[in-house]
């Protein structure tokens, strides 16, 4: 069992990053806009790469933010259903739910990293980079859905406590 909770101590470090990464992409979108709209109205000079630098930010920091919301339990959920079912059904379900989460972390994954290997060679021209950047998130981020996932698995089978 000191097994998982090094396992569990480590997904929550990783799940803290995510929110950590999430907030200062946030800000640092909002940093950008405000730059974008001084520049337009004051400067009347639109920096070129604001819109697309901000929509790219915003793509990780969401995606980010969402597998952080898996390791913490914050996702979707009919929490009032769980709650009233006993023991057993109840475990039942909330395996479901992490197996539905995990298979969807699964998909994310693979389809994720075909679409950065067949964008990859294209460039964002507004800021030089591939445009597989744009889709690298998903597999990132579908790899923390499974990694939470399984944590949760093995939390609710084995009545493990999560750190």
């Amino acid at each position: 069992m000191s097994l998982f909770l090094i396992f569990s101590s480590f997904n929550r470090t990783i799940a803290r990053a995510c929110l950590w990464f999430s907030g200062i992409g946030l800000v640092l979108m909002t940093v950008v806009i405000g730059w974008q709209v001084f520049a337009r109205y004051i400067l009347n000079d639109t920096p070129h790469w604001s819109e697309r630098f901000c929509l790219l930010l915003m793509i990780y920091f969401i995606l980010f933010a969402a597998a952080a919301g898996v390791r913490d339990g914050t996702h979707i959920g009919l929490v009032v259903v769980k709650q009233r079912l006993p023991d057993i059904p109840r475990k039942i379900v909330q395996v479901t739910s992490c197996f539905i989460v995990l298979a969807f972390g699964v998909g994310m994954v693979w389809y994720g990293t075909d679409m950065v290997r067949s964008t990859w060679t294209h460039v964002i021209p507004t800021l030089g980079v591939p445009t597989g950047v744009s889709y690298l998130p998903f597999p990132l981020a579908g790899g923390l859905f499974i990694l939470f996932s399984l944590e949760h698995i093995l939390s609710i089978v084995f009545g493990w406590k999560e750190r």
